[in-house]
Protein backbone atom coordinates (compact mmCIF):
# COMPACT_ATOMS: atom_id res chain seq x y z
CA UNK A 1 0.00 0.00 0.00
CA UNK A 2 1.47 3.08 -0.82
CA UNK A 3 0.29 7.21 -0.76
CA UNK A 4 0.01 9.50 -3.11
CA UNK A 5 -0.55 13.27 -3.28
CA UNK A 6 -2.68 14.06 -6.12
CA UNK A 7 -3.53 17.98 -7.42
CA UNK A 8 -5.65 18.89 -10.75
CA UNK A 9 -5.46 18.82 -12.79
CA UNK A 10 -4.68 15.53 -12.88
CA UNK A 11 -3.27 13.61 -16.06
CA UNK A 12 -2.65 9.52 -17.05
CA UNK A 13 0.70 9.68 -16.39
CA UNK A 14 -0.21 11.10 -12.82
CA UNK A 15 -2.43 8.23 -11.70
CA UNK A 16 -1.59 4.99 -13.72
CA UNK A 17 0.99 3.64 -11.16
CA UNK A 18 -1.92 3.99 -8.48
CA UNK A 19 -3.00 0.29 -7.46
CA UNK A 20 -6.15 -0.73 -5.33
CA UNK A 21 -5.74 -0.55 -1.69
CA UNK A 22 -3.48 2.54 -2.00
CA UNK A 23 -4.50 6.20 -0.58
CA UNK A 24 -4.81 9.10 -2.07
CA UNK A 25 -4.79 12.80 -0.90
CA UNK A 26 -6.32 15.80 -3.14
CA UNK A 27 -5.66 19.33 -3.57
CA UNK A 28 -7.51 21.44 -6.17
CA UNK A 29 -10.99 20.95 -7.92
CA UNK A 30 -13.67 18.59 -6.38
CA UNK A 31 -17.06 18.75 -7.53
CA UNK A 32 -19.57 17.16 -5.58
CA UNK A 33 -22.17 15.20 -8.30
CA UNK A 34 -24.68 12.78 -7.19
CA UNK A 35 -27.89 10.61 -8.91
CA UNK A 36 -29.96 13.88 -11.13
CA UNK A 37 -26.56 15.86 -12.21
CA UNK A 38 -25.48 12.37 -13.33
CA UNK A 39 -29.39 11.79 -14.83
CA UNK A 40 -29.27 14.65 -16.78
CA UNK A 41 -25.99 14.18 -18.59
CA UNK A 42 -26.31 10.83 -19.37
CA UNK A 43 -30.49 10.67 -20.24
CA UNK A 44 -31.31 14.03 -20.90
CA UNK A 45 -28.22 14.64 -22.59
CA UNK A 46 -27.21 18.35 -20.58
CA UNK A 47 -23.83 19.38 -20.77
CA UNK A 48 -22.40 19.65 -17.55
CA UNK A 49 -22.23 23.68 -16.41
CA UNK A 50 -18.81 22.26 -14.71
CA UNK A 51 -16.25 21.32 -16.54
CA UNK A 52 -14.97 18.67 -14.68
CA UNK A 53 -12.56 17.49 -17.31
CA UNK A 54 -8.75 16.05 -15.31
CA UNK A 55 -10.45 16.97 -11.92
CA UNK A 56 -12.49 14.93 -9.66
CA UNK A 57 -16.27 14.53 -8.10
CA UNK A 58 -17.63 13.63 -5.19
CA UNK A 59 -20.73 11.41 -4.37
CA UNK A 60 -22.01 13.56 -1.81
CA UNK A 61 -25.22 15.11 -0.66
CA UNK A 62 -23.50 18.12 0.95
CA UNK A 63 -24.44 20.47 3.91
CA UNK A 64 -23.67 24.34 2.85
CA UNK A 65 -24.81 27.68 4.55
CA UNK A 66 -25.44 30.71 2.30
CA UNK A 67 -23.57 33.38 3.41
CA UNK A 68 -25.47 35.76 1.14
CA UNK A 69 -23.50 37.35 -2.67
CA UNK A 70 -23.13 34.01 -3.66
CA UNK A 71 -20.98 32.78 -1.38
CA UNK A 72 -21.39 29.83 0.64
CA UNK A 73 -18.99 27.98 3.73
CA UNK A 74 -19.34 23.94 3.52
CA UNK A 75 -20.60 22.75 6.74
CA UNK A 76 -20.76 19.09 6.18
CA UNK A 77 -19.94 16.83 3.13
CA UNK A 78 -20.03 13.09 3.46
CA UNK A 79 -20.20 10.54 0.40
CA UNK A 80 -23.42 8.84 -0.94
CA UNK A 81 -23.20 5.34 -1.99
CA UNK A 82 -21.41 5.14 -5.14
CA UNK A 83 -23.54 1.95 -6.55
CA UNK A 84 -26.11 4.45 -6.73
CA UNK A 85 -24.76 6.13 -10.02
CA UNK A 86 -23.34 2.98 -11.74
CA UNK A 87 -25.63 2.82 -14.22
CA UNK A 88 -24.74 6.29 -15.10
CA UNK A 89 -21.17 6.48 -14.61
CA UNK A 90 -19.50 4.94 -17.69
CA UNK A 91 -20.56 6.83 -19.97
CA UNK A 92 -20.23 9.84 -17.24
CA UNK A 93 -16.35 9.09 -17.28
CA UNK A 94 -16.76 8.77 -20.95
CA UNK A 95 -17.88 11.73 -21.49
CA UNK A 96 -16.86 14.25 -19.11
CA UNK A 97 -13.21 12.65 -18.55
CA UNK A 98 -13.08 13.07 -14.67
CA UNK A 99 -10.17 11.32 -13.22
CA UNK A 100 -10.94 10.93 -10.09
CA UNK A 101 -15.14 9.21 -8.99
CA UNK A 102 -15.26 9.61 -4.92
CA UNK A 103 -17.99 8.48 -3.25
CA UNK A 104 -18.72 5.18 -0.51
CA UNK A 105 -18.88 1.64 -1.01
CA UNK A 106 -18.02 -0.39 -4.10
CA UNK A 107 -18.98 0.12 -8.16
CA UNK A 108 -19.56 -2.55 -10.38
CA UNK A 109 -18.35 -3.48 -14.00
CA UNK A 110 -19.14 -0.31 -15.72
CA UNK A 111 -17.50 1.36 -13.63
CA UNK A 112 -14.46 -0.99 -13.98
CA UNK A 113 -14.77 -0.39 -17.63
CA UNK A 114 -14.61 3.42 -17.11
CA UNK A 115 -11.56 3.34 -15.18
CA UNK A 116 -9.82 1.03 -17.28
CA UNK A 117 -10.68 2.43 -20.55
CA UNK A 118 -10.46 6.07 -19.71
CA UNK A 119 -7.49 6.03 -17.17
CA UNK A 120 -9.87 7.01 -13.85
CA UNK A 121 -9.84 5.63 -10.39
CA UNK A 122 -12.82 5.11 -8.23
CA UNK A 123 -12.00 5.89 -4.36
CA UNK A 124 -13.59 5.76 -1.12
CA UNK A 125 -13.79 8.38 1.51
CA UNK A 126 -14.49 6.57 5.38
CA UNK A 127 -18.04 6.86 6.02
CA UNK A 128 -19.19 8.90 9.53
CA UNK A 129 -16.38 12.00 8.44
CA UNK A 130 -18.66 14.09 6.63
CA UNK A 131 -17.77 17.06 9.36
CA UNK A 132 -14.47 16.38 8.82
CA UNK A 133 -14.36 16.17 5.46
CA UNK A 134 -15.89 19.89 5.08
CA UNK A 135 -12.81 20.62 6.98
CA UNK A 136 -10.42 20.02 4.25
CA UNK A 137 -12.71 22.56 1.65
CA UNK A 138 -10.96 25.71 1.89
CA UNK A 139 -13.76 27.57 -0.48
CA UNK A 140 -16.52 26.91 -2.66
CA UNK A 141 -15.72 28.73 -5.87
CA UNK A 142 -19.15 28.24 -7.59
CA UNK A 143 -22.80 26.54 -7.57
CA UNK A 144 -24.70 24.96 -10.80
CA UNK A 145 -27.62 23.55 -11.10
CA UNK A 146 -29.33 24.80 -8.21
CA UNK A 147 -32.96 24.52 -9.06
CA UNK A 148 -32.00 20.57 -7.92
CA UNK A 149 -31.58 21.65 -4.40
CA UNK A 150 -28.63 21.72 -1.78
CA UNK A 151 -27.89 17.81 -2.03
CA UNK A 152 -27.66 17.57 -5.84
CA UNK A 153 -26.35 21.12 -6.85
CA UNK A 154 -23.10 21.07 -8.26
CA UNK A 155 -20.96 22.39 -5.55
CA UNK A 156 -17.62 23.78 -6.85
CA UNK A 157 -15.14 23.21 -4.60
CA UNK A 158 -11.63 24.04 -3.76
CA UNK A 159 -10.27 21.30 -1.61
CA UNK A 160 -6.67 20.68 0.56
CA UNK A 161 -5.35 17.44 2.04
CA UNK A 162 -8.96 16.03 0.63
CA UNK A 163 -8.62 12.36 2.49
CA UNK A 164 -7.85 9.75 3.30
CA UNK A 165 -9.11 8.05 -0.05
CA UNK A 166 -8.71 4.43 -0.44
CA UNK A 167 -8.80 3.17 -4.42
CA UNK A 168 -11.17 0.62 -4.55
CA UNK A 169 -10.79 0.51 -8.84
CA UNK A 170 -7.60 1.59 -10.24
CA UNK A 171 -6.90 2.40 -13.88
CA UNK A 172 -5.97 -1.26 -14.72
CA UNK A 173 -9.92 -2.28 -14.24
CA UNK A 174 -9.15 -3.83 -10.80
CA UNK A 175 -11.96 -3.49 -7.86
CA UNK A 176 -10.50 -4.13 -4.70
CA UNK A 177 -14.34 -4.99 -3.00
CA UNK A 178 -14.79 -7.49 -5.74
CA UNK A 179 -11.26 -9.10 -4.93
CA UNK A 180 -12.54 -9.07 -1.00
CA UNK A 181 -15.75 -10.54 -2.05
CA UNK A 182 -14.19 -13.53 -3.68
CA UNK A 183 -11.53 -13.71 -0.19
CA UNK A 184 -14.38 -13.68 2.12
CA UNK A 185 -16.55 -16.15 0.26
CA UNK A 186 -13.47 -18.45 0.20
CA UNK A 187 -12.91 -17.77 4.06
CA UNK A 188 -16.20 -18.06 4.75
CA UNK A 189 -16.45 -21.30 3.05
CA UNK A 190 -13.80 -22.93 5.04
CA UNK A 191 -15.34 -21.62 8.47
CA UNK A 192 -18.56 -23.51 7.39
CA UNK A 193 -16.52 -26.85 7.01
CA UNK A 194 -14.93 -26.51 10.30
CA UNK A 195 -18.45 -25.51 11.78
CA UNK A 196 -20.42 -28.43 10.42
CA UNK A 197 -17.80 -30.72 11.86
CA UNK A 198 -18.13 -29.34 15.43
CA UNK A 199 -22.26 -29.32 15.39
CA UNK A 200 -22.59 -32.81 13.13
CA UNK A 201 -24.51 -34.09 16.08
CA UNK A 202 -27.20 -32.03 15.82
CA UNK A 203 -30.18 -33.52 13.57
Amino acid sequence: MKTYHLTTPIEDKDIEDIRIGDIVYLDGIMVTCRDVAHRRLVEEKRPLPVDVANKAILHAGPIVKDLGNDKYEMIAVGPTTSMRMEKFEEEFVKQTNVKLVIGKGGMGEGTQRACKNSKALHLVFPAGNAVFAATKVEEIIDAQWKDLGMPETLWVCKVHDFGPLIVSIDTKGDNLFEKNKIEFNKRKEEEIIKINKEVRFIK
